[in-house]
Parts: structure tokens; C-alpha cells; sequence
């Protein structure tokens, strides 16, 4: 995909990411018109989760038709354009948060082109603060640009720490308290797009979950490469739809998150 093909995108990622942030808030200020369900234990569903991804898949596929969409409600729509275009979407991430008018939630959209995520849109609704990155152009924040922090003194790193149930809660334990062992502050805001981002923005120094979906992960992995920090290579195999285990972090503490999670 040339550049300004990608520019286009990134543009409409952005404008498309604020509509739905707005959408969400509509939701929050009526909330019997939630309807919150659950998928299984805490894995909360709302009727703006729907709404917000038809209208983000709306929206873009009118401007790329021949782009194809993977959306966490929605599934995979197949396209056919010749760069294998995939957007990838988490229309609410942090639905939890957000069904409990908690503050930490936010919307995720990433651009995959020929397995490699090109192109990341995290909107921070509640505090209004627009992530973007494109691979090769640095990261942003409402159009300044950040980066990671320099935090080299485990003693005084914050990490974000993810839970999924579809691994053993033994795992998430041990992986808490071996960085608590080692002088490392743990915190867990409940998205993990979210908390890339604030990896990428400097206000965490990590983010380790043992198994995410790409929709939650792609746009926050790319914004923190592009913020300077080191992140896993999410996309191999079938992670793409099966999801794959998670780390970003600045340079200094990358190496520590990946012992940790290797058990070493």
C-alpha cells in the first residue's frame, strides 16, 4: 500500500474512532438502552458494542470497499483488495469499565496489510485524546507526538497487567507476584488497547497479558513500536483470529516482562 493510500486511511481511522466515541457516550447517558449481557463470567456485552462496530465498518467500508474487516462483535468480513487490506476492530474495549461508567474504555481500530499492522487509532473517549500511528511515522496524541518513558529503575516502573480467562488464573498470580518480587509497581486498568497506549504515551512503562485477541492488542503494539518501546511479534501463525500472548515496554524493561512471562 503506498503512502498516500495510508494517509487516506489514517485520516478516516481517526475521524471514524471520534463518531464512535461519541456514539459510546450517547449509550452511557440512557442506560437502559445498554442492555448488558454477559458472554461468560465478567466478559460484559452491551448493545453499544454492536452498534458502535456496524457503524465504524459502515463508515470505512464505504470509503475501501475492497478492504476487509475483523471486528470482536462482528467477526471477519472478507474483502478482495490486491494489498490484502484487514481492518481490525475493537469498537469498545474495556466494556466492563465502560457498563459500569468507569472511565477506562476506549476505541481500537488497526490496519493489517499483508500480515503486518500498519496503521493504529486508539480513542480515548472520556478524556478525548486521539492515538495514531502509521508504521515508520512515529506515534501521537492529538497530533503531538510522544513517546515512551525512560524509566530504567524497576523501583520505579509501573506495569500493566492483563487478565484472561482463557488461561489459568495460577499463571496471571505468578506473574504479579514475580514483579512485585522484584520491586515493580502492578496496576491493571481493565483495557488493554488503553493500556498500550498509556505505554506509548509514557504514563506506564509496560503492558504483559498472556493471551489477547488481536482487535484488543494491534493498534496499542504499534503505537508503542512507533513511540520507541519494544513490543512482541503478535502476528504469527493464526494469531491474526486466534490471538497470541502480549508485551510492550520501553527498551529497559522489555527484557524483565519476557523472562518474567517465560517463567524465568
Amino acid at each position: 500500500m503506498n503512502p498516500p493510500e495510508l494517509a487516506q486511511r489514517l485520516h478516516a481511522a481517526e475521524a471514524v474512532s471520534r463518531d464512535a466515541g461519541r456514539l459510546a457516550t450517547r449509550y452511557l447517558a440512557d442506560p437502559d438502552a445498554l442492555e448488558v449481557t454477559l458472554k461468560g463470567a465478567q466478559d460484559v456485552l452491551t448493545a453499544a458494542d454492536g452498534a458502535v462496530e456496524r457503524l465504524i465498518v459502515a463508515t470505512l467500508r464505504a470509503a475501501f470497499p475492497r478492504d476487509a474487516f475483523l471486528g470482536e462483535e462482528g467477526g471477519r468480513v472478507n474483502g478482495g483488495g490486491p494489498d490484502d487490506a484487514c481492518w481490525v476492530i475493537d469498537p469498545i474495549d474495556g466494556t466492563a469499565n465502560f457498563a459500569r461508567g468507569l472511565p477506562h474504555w476506549c476505541v481500537s481500530i488497526a490496519l493489517v496489510v499483508a500480515g503486518r499492522t500498519e496503521l493504529g487509532v486508539i480513542y480515548d473517549a472520556g478524556a478525548d485524546l486521539l492515538y495514531a500511528a502509521t508504521r515508520g511515522a512515529g506515534a501521537w496524541r492529538n497530533g503531538e507526538r510522544v513517546s515512551v518513558s525512560t524509566t530504567t529503575d524497576l523501583a520505579r516502573a509501573t506495569v500493566d497487567v492483563g487478565y484472561s480467562s482463557r488461561t489459568p488464573v495460577e499463571a496471571f498470580g505468578d506473574l504479579v507476584t514475580v514483579l512485585l518480587r522484584r520491586g515493580i509497581n502492578v496496576t491493571q486498568c481493565g483495557s488493554a488497547a488503553l493500556g498500550l497506549a498509556r505505554v506509548a504515551d509514557g504514563r506506564l512503562d509496560g503492558y504483559a497479558e498472556r493471551h489477547l485477541f488481536a482487535w484488543d492488542a494491534l493498534a496499542g503494539l504499534l503505537l508503542v513500536e512507533e513511540a520507541g518501546g519494544c513490543a512482541n511479534a503478535f502476528l504469527t501463525g493464526d494469531a491474526l483470529t486466534a490471538g497470541n500472548e502480549t508485551i510492550a515496554a520501553t527498551p529497559a524493561l522489555y527484557a524483565v516482562l519476557v523472562d518474567t512471562l517465560a517463567g524465568r
